[in-house]
C-alpha cells in the first residue's frame, strides 16, 4: 500500500486551515504557500500518473480497514490522469489569479481555492459511492464561496441558482444510495460490481431506480439537457479564474459516468439493460445543438462561453454514451482538450473585461492589449470550434469515427457538424467585434487609459494553450494511451482484485427482494 495516492487529498485539506489560521493577514505568505502547494500537487500527480501508466492499480486503505469495510482510495490510470489534469490546471488558473489581483478582492481565495481542489482529487480518487457523494458536497461548498468572491448581486444570484440545482442532485445522490445499499448491502465500487452481477433480474426494479437516480445525479454535475440551466448564468457571473477552474467541475459528472457505468453497471448487465441508450444520447446530442445555438445567440462574451462548455460537455457525451471502448477513449481525449480550451476562453473573457466596459458584442475602442489578447481568443476559439488544425478537430474526428456502429450515426454526424458551423460563426461574429472592428474606433480624448493586463495572466493563458498545442502534436501516443485506459475500464476485474484482494472470489451479495 503507498502512502502518495493520498497526497492529493491531504495537502490541500492541511493547506487550506493552514492559511486561514495562520496567514489569513498576509496575502503574500498564502500566494506562496498556495502556488507551492498547488506545484507539489502536479509533481505528486505526474508521479502517480507515471506509476498506473502500465496499468498498474494502486490502493490505499485509509486506517488498513480492508474493503468494502473501510474507506479506500483508488489510482488507476482513468482516475491519476484526472488528477494530474486537475492539477496543471489548478497551478495555471492560480498563476492567474495572482497576477490579475483576484485573490485580493475579497476573504479567504486562496483557502477555498485549496478546499476545492480537495473534493475535486478525492472524488476523482474514492473507490466508495458514498465517499463520493462526500467529496461532492466539500466541492459544493467550496465553489459557492469562490463563485460570490468579491461580491456583487448578480454574482450572490447565480451562486443560489448554482447551489439549489446542486443541493437537488445531492438530494437524488442520497436516494439512489439509500437504494444502492438496500439491494446490495455495499457503497464499495468494487464490490458492488461483483454484487450487481448476482442480482436475479427478476427482482432488479430496486438496482435500476438507483441506476437512474445516479445518472440523474451526474447528468447535473455534467450539465447534460434539460439538467443544464444552472451553467449559463453560474459560470458568466463567477470571478474569470473561477470560472477556468470550473471547466474540470462538469468532468467530474463526466468521470463519474465513466466509473460507474463500466465498472458497476456495465452496457451488458442485464438488470439494467437499455438504460444507457434510452435517452443518453439523444440527450447529448440535443445538448450540442442547444450548446451552439447558445454561442451563436449569446450577446455578451461570457455567456457565449459558457454555452460553448454546455456544447462541448453534450460532445463528450456523446462519446460516452456509445459505451464501447472506442468511443469511451475518445471522450477521453476530448476531456482533456474540452478542459484546457474552456479554461483558456474564461481567463480571456476575464482578460477582456478587466479593460472593457462591458462584454457585450457592441462596437468599442481596443481595449489595453488588444493584440496579444486577439491573438490568444483566435486560437482558443479554433480549439474549442474544432477547426483544424488543434485537438477540437481531433477529438470530434475520433468521436465521429466512434459513431459509426450505432444506429443515429447518421444524426451524430449532422448534428455536430452542424453545430461546429454554427460554433464557427458565433466564436467569429464575437472576435470581429470585440477585436477587428475596435480598430477603426477611437477612444475619447477624455477616456482614461486603462490599465494592460499583468504579464503573469498572459503567461496563465499561454500556458493552457500550449498544452492544447501539445495535446494535437502528441494526439497519436495520447490516444493510444487513452485506448489502453478505455480497454482497462472495460476489463476491471485487476482494479476489483485489488480493491478486495481477493482475486477471483465473488463477495456474497444480500439476498434479492
Amino acid at each position: 500500500m503507498t502512502h502518495w495516492i493520498i497526497a492529493p487529498v491531504v495537502l490541500p485539506a492541511i493547506l487550506a486551515p493552514f492559511i486561514v489560521l495562520a496567514a489569513r493577514h498576509h496575502l503574500g505568505i498564502q500566494r506562496v504557500f498556495s502556488i507551492t502547494g498547488v506545484a507539489a500537487l502536479v509533481a505528486v500527480a505526474a508521479g502517480l500518473a507515471w506509476q498506473a501508466s502500465d496499468g498498474t492499480v494502486t490502493l490505499y486503505q485509509l486506517g488498513d480497514w480492508a474493503a468494502p469495510f473501510g474507506i479506500v482510495l483508488v489510482g488507476d490510470r482513468l482516475s491519476t490522469l484526472m488528477v494530474l489534469l486537475t492539477a496543471v490546471l489548478a497551478l495555471l488558473v492560480l498563476l492567474y489569479a495572482i497576477g490579475s489581483g483576484w485573490d485580493s478582492r475579497g476573504r479567504h481565495f486562496h483557502a477555498l481555492y485549496q478546499f476545492q481542489l480537495m473534493g475535486i482529487m478525492g472524488a476523482f480518487l474514492t473507490g466508495d459511492l458514498f465517499n463520493l457523494f462526500v467529496f461532492f458536497e466539500v466541492l459544493l461548498i467550496a465553489s459557492y464561496g469562490l463563485m460570490i468572491h468579491a461580491g456583487g448581486n448578480k454574482r450572490l444570484r447565480a451562486g443560489v441558482q448554482y447551489v439549489l440545482f446542486n443541493l437537488l442532485g445531492s438530494t437524488l445522490f442520497l436516494f439512489a444510495l439509500g437504494a444502492i445499499y438496500a439491494e446490495t448491502g455495499t457503497l464499495n465500487m468494487a464490490d458492488l460490481a461483483q454484487r450487481a452481477q448476482l442480482i436475479d433480474p427478476s427482482a432488479s426494479v430496486g438496482i435500476r431506480i438507483a441506476a437512474v437516480l445516479l445518472l440523474l445525479v451526474f447528468a447535473i454535475k455534467a450539465a447534460i439537457v434539460p439538467l443544464h440551466f444552472w451553467l449559463p448564468s453560474s459560470y458568466a457571473e463567477a470571478p474569470g479564474p473561477v470560472a477556468a477552474l470550473f471547466a474540470i467541475m462538469t468532468k467530474v459528472g463526466a468521470y463519474a459516468i465513466i466509473r460507474v457505468y463500466t465498472m458497476i453497471f456495465p452496457p451488458q448487465l442485464e438488470v439494467t439493460t437499455g438504460l444507457h441508450d434510452l435517452w443518453l444520447l439523444p440527450a447529448a446530442l440535443i445538448t450540442v445543438a442547444i450548446g451552439a445555438a447558445g454561442v451563436l445567440a449569446a450577446k455578451h462574451l461570457d455567456r457565449l462561453v459558457a454555452f460553448s462548455v454546455i456544447g462541448s460537455m453534450g460532445m463528450v457525451m456523446v462519446a460516452i454514451a456509445m459505451f464501447t471502448p472506442n468511443s469511451i477513449a475518445a471522450a477521453l481525449y476530448y476531456i482533456v482538450h474540452s478542459t484546457l480550451a474552456a479554461a483558456a476562453l474564461f481567463l480571456i473573457v476575464d482578460l477582456v473585461r478587466s479593460s472593457r466596459a462591458t462584454l457585450e458584442f457592441t462596437a468599442a475602442p481596443p481595449i489595453a492589449g488588444a493584440a496579444l489578447t486577439a491573438a490568444l481568443f483566435f486560437m482558443a476559439a479554433i480549439a474549442m470550434t474544432g477547426l483544424p488544425p488543434l485537438s477540437g478537430f481531433v477529438g470530434k474526428l475520433l468521436i465521429m469515427d466512434a459513431a459509426f456502429p450505432i444506429p443515429l450515426v447518421v444524426w451524430t454526424w449532422a448534428i455536430i457538424l452542424g453545430a461546429s458551423l454554427v460554433s464557427v460563426v458565433g466564436f467569429a461574429r464575437a472576435g470581429s467585434t470585440l477585436f477587428w472592428r475596435a480598430q477603426s474606433l477611437a477612444p475619447p480624448a477624455d477616456a482614461p487609459t486603462p490599465p494592460a493586463p499583468a504579464t503573469l495572466s498572459f503567461v496563465a493563458v499561454s500556458g493552457l494553450l500550449a498544452l492544447l498545442v501539445a495535446h494535437t502534436v502528441f494526439a497519436g501516443p495520447v490516444h493510444a494511451y487513452m485506448t489502453a485506459m478505455s480497454a482497462q475500464l472495460f476489463a476491471p476485474t485487476p482494479y476489483i482484485s485489488t480493491v478486495l484482494d481477493t482475486p477471483g472470489k465473488m463477495s456474497t451479495p444480500k439476498e434479492a427482494h
